[in-house]
């Protein structure tokens, strides 16, 4: 009998394929339905945001960082205003941490309900979307509350807070915050136990610990992995190390694990919460008293000409920044996620670059899905949680 001879083919997959998570594009090399080899390509999404920081002041690059991770976008904007305030040597009043935190861990429960959705949509749970975006939907709302914008709010800058919480604020948060718990349960009923999603996710796409510090993997991805690290408990920022909330870990390493590693974490983001709203006040101070960054208040603008010559500088000109550079990392949805500016000591930045956590997934996406099915790679990609204006940028 002749020898049958094979050839493999090499398929597209992106960068409009729906369960790319964006505009990625793979190149797959394929036998059958196994994937012999994967070439990422990225660059369809491309904004040029961080060039374009370097033409803003300092206060303007707030709404651009927020466009990055589009689904994590407090958190950028908190590690940017982080970075700028440690260069100007800013320490924020305690009430402006408590609220940073609470919005921060709104923002980790916000996005990974968008990825809890499209992950169980793409496998094949279709309604856990729908579940997911009406929770998600509540969290908009508070942003749409305190900023105007649901999205993008740019709510919190360099110097604290664009202004104080609104009226109603503290009623709507414990109001999601009450009824979130049993809406986990929801989830967890709907994908936990389930033969199918099990079937789809346990013992796929494995990444030990030591591989994902290899690829420069952390958050949520390393710590299915086995590792503990969390940039809030080894490099505490805005108070972290007040809160009590633990860091959920697994061994096991494959897109089940991180599956898991995700939902408690919204149980824990919950627990921060719940911690921060109890501290902040319904009024008081949003803001640092130095006016140098921070215009001064309306009173003495109305009534005092250095006041009102410094509130139009600050408008005009904006503020400098002394020269230097620095590095601040926080924990975002993805794992760390930092900002590092660099100023020349203009009211400009010389230079803003951002650590992407999905930059480091999409890496390392290669060697995780060889020898796996093509219905692995959407699996795969689902739980790596990637967001293309993250890797972009």
């Amino acid at each position: 009998m002749a020898d049958i001879r094979t050839e493999t083919m090499t398929v597209n997959m992106g960068p409009q394929h729906p369960s790319t998570h964006g505009v990625l594009r793979l190149i797959l090399e394929l036998d059958g339905e196994v994937v012999q080899s994967v070439i990422p390509t990225i660059g369809y999404l491309h904004t040029g945001i961080e060039k374009t920081a370097e033409q803003k002041k300092w206060q303007q690059v707030i709404p651009l960082v927020e466009r990055m991770d589009y689904l994590g976008a407090q958190s950028n904007s908190l590690a940017y205003a982080l970075s700028v305030e440690k260069l100007l040597g800013l320490e924020m009043p305690q009430r402006v941490k408590d609220i940073r935190v609470l919005l921060a861990e709104l923002q980790r429960i916000a996005s990974h309900l968008i990825w809890i959705g499209t992950h169980g949509l793409e496998i094949g749970a279709v309604s856990m979307l729908f579940y997911a975006v009406r929770e998600r939907e509540l969290l908009l709302n508070i942003n749409e509350l305190i900023a105007g914008f649901r999205f993008f709010p740019s709510y919190i800058r360099i110097g604290g807070l664009r202004e104080d919480l609104p009226r109603g604020f503290h009623a709507q948060v414990q109001e999601f915050l009450d009824r979130f718990p049993t809406k986990i349960d929801e989830f967890e009923g709907l994908l936990t136990k389930n033969d199918i999603y099990k079937r789809r996710t346990e013992g796929v796409g494995y990444i030990t610990r030591e591989h994902a510090y290899a690829w420069g993997l952390i958050g949520p991805i390393a710590r299915a992995g086995g590792s503990d690290y969390d940039v809030r408990k080894y490099f505490p920022y805005t108070g972290y190390e007040t809160y009590e909330f633990k860091v959920p870990t697994a061994t096991e390493g494959d897109v089940y694990a991180r599956y898991r590693v995700r939902v408690a974490e919204m149980r824990e983001s919950l627990k921060i919460a719940k911690q921060a709203l109890d501290r902040i006040s319904p009024t008081g101070v949003f803001a640092c008293d130095d006016t140098r960054v921070v215009p001064p208040p309306k009173d003495k603008v109305y009534s005092e000409m250095e006041a009102l010559i410094q509130h139009f500088l600050i408008y005009s000109q904006g503020f400098t920044v002394p020269a230097g550079d620095a590095y601040v990392p926080v924990e975002g949805p993805r794992g760390e996620h930092g900002c590092y500016v660099v100023s020349d000591g203009t009211n400009r930045p010389w230079r803003v670059k951002m650590r992407a956590p999905s930059f480091m997934a999409i890496q390392a996406l290669p060697t995780v899905v060889q020898g796996g099915l093509i219905a692995d790679v959407v699996a795969v990609i689902g739980s790596t949680d990637v967001v293309m204006g993250d890797c972009d940028r």
